[in-house]
């Protein structure tokens, strides 16, 4: 069944958490032929000095086709075309788009997905001016959200920003992307179910605001894409457009709760740290879903390892922060990002003595919540199978991830944004390298040197 989305759109919504939720989107449409209906889009909202910005790759999906859709509707637009190999949502990619842009811009058409989506948002939000996002693959789920997730300073940072006024899914555009850009969308919207435990975790233990509404929506877009995973592969329109679907109602939460709290969590980070050394070697490696979909298989490895965990508080309580060999050990970690990451801390303090003891002290109180949560997660192996149902990479090694990359960002990654979650947990208790032990060497010597099977990415 098709998501009706005017539920969600343009109204406030007076939540039983205490808050109002709002998502000022004008329109969604996820439908056979909806490029066609941009320029009604355009024309009710009465825009004019219009700039659609592509990339060579997203001008072949969509691109070419609506602006011969706009000029066949006699609506007068510049365009911006940009290099699609290299392109990246960082300040070269910002500087790109924005001296493109002509000056007296009110409209913004990005034509693309997640690369393309965040350079219009940001460059947009710092325009102060509205942008359309025409969605050239079901990739990942920032279509409706309100954060931009860019690379500042060699590290994988999240800005608050603003909100499309229309996002636009032609089923047919949408179907036709490339099959590992379909996959990274569904690796995406199954990491919702650590991102959740991670903000339940951060409720109980830290305080955190937490909305079981949200959460519930953010179930919603997670069973939408896995009643769409066994036709996926077949590129049936129904299921392409569940995914859509799925990864736009995502977004919606993220919206309602203003951050990506609901959408990003410990397998969001292990991604990022994974990205981030990838850029400081030159490669960009697996699209960001594809990445997140193999952080979510070890970061619920991880939390059923948690699950059966025996600790000893009494003994936690003795721990003190030796922030010089942290600190050494995160310039061996981070290589060029480590500045960034101990800025961080340094404003922070979330891995000083009285923070991780504090936190300890709730953790014993609530560990059987904690444990429940745990259990309640589906098993490693149900996302796995998932993953390689769709051809896709489910072990870090297919990545390209090697064995102390690997294990660096169990115990450092969590050290990328002031967001507590399973890696903290780990950290707290002292249990992240006897699992990240435990884990790499079922991943890379039992596994590996079993099967060498080797996954496109």
């Amino acid at each position: 069944m098709s998501t009706s989305f005017s539920d969600y759109l343009n109204h406030e919504i007076h939540c039983s958490c205490g808050r109002t939720h709002l998502c000022d989107i004008d329109d969604i449409l996820i439908e056979d032929g909806a490029l066609a209906r941009v320029p009604a889009l355009i024309q009710k909202g009465g825009y004019t000095d219009i700039c659609l910005v592509e990339d060579s790759n997203t001008a072949k999906a969509a691109g070419n086709a609506l602006k011969e859709i706009l000029q066949n509707a006699g609506i007068i637009f510049h365009t911006v075309t940009l290099h699609a190999e290299g392109l990246l949502p960082d300040e070269y990619g910002i500087g790109a788009v924005l001296t493109r842009v002509p000056a007296d811009c009110k409209l913004l058409l990005a034509v693309g997905s997640g690369t393309i989506n965040d350079l219009c948002r940001f460059v947009s939000y710092k325009m102060n001016i509205e942008y359309f996002i025409i969605g050239t693959a079901p990739s990942m789920d920032g279509f409706t959200s309100n954060v931009a997730a860019m690379i500042t300073d060699h590290t994988k940072t999240t800005y608050e920003t603003h909100r499309p006024k229309a996002v636009i899914g032609d089923l047919s555009v949408l179907a036709d992307a490339p099959m590992d850009l379909i996959a990274a969308g569904v690796g995406d919207v199954i990491g919702k179910y650590v991102c959740l435990a991670d903000w339940k975790a951060a409720h109980l233990i830290t305080g955190e605001y937490f909305c079981s509404n949200v959460e519930t929506l953010v179930h919603k877009s997670i069973q939408k894409v896995s009643d769409a995973v066994p036709k996926i592969g077949s590129r049936d329109k129904s299921a392409i457009a569940g995914l859509m679907e799925g990864l736009v109602l995502s977004g919606i939460a993220m919206s309602y709760i203003g951050n990506s709290r609901p959408a990003s969590g410990s397998e969001h980070h292990l991604s990022h740290y994974w990205e981030m050394m990838f850029l400081q070697h030159g490669d960009h490696g697996a699209w960001h879903g594809i990445k997140v979909g193999v952080g979510t298989v070890i970061a619920l490895k991880l939390y059923k390892l948690l699950a059966q965990a025996e600790l000893d508080f009494s003994a936690l309580s003795a721990y003190t922060f030796e922030e010089a060999s942290w600190t050494d050990s995160v310039f061996s970690a981070y290589g060029t990002a480590a500045p960034v990451v101990l800025s961080l801390e340094k404003k922070v303090r979330k891995n000083s003595t009285n923070e991780v003891l504090t936190r300890l002290q709730a953790l014993e109180t609530h560990l059987p919540k904690i444990r429940q949560i745990a259990e309640a997660l589906p098993e490693p192996e149900t996302i796995r199978d998932m993953l390689k149902h769709l051809g896709a990479p489910y072990e870090p090694w297919q990545l390209g991830v090697d064995d102390q990359m690997f294990q660096n960002s169990i115990l450092f990654a969590k050290d990328l944004r002031n967001r507590y979650g399973l890696l903290q947990i780990l950290y707290d208790t002292q249990l992240n390298h006897s699992f990240a032990d435990a884990i790499r060497k079922e991943i890379y010597v039992n596994e590996y040197s079993v099967t060498k099977e080797t996954v496109p990415v």
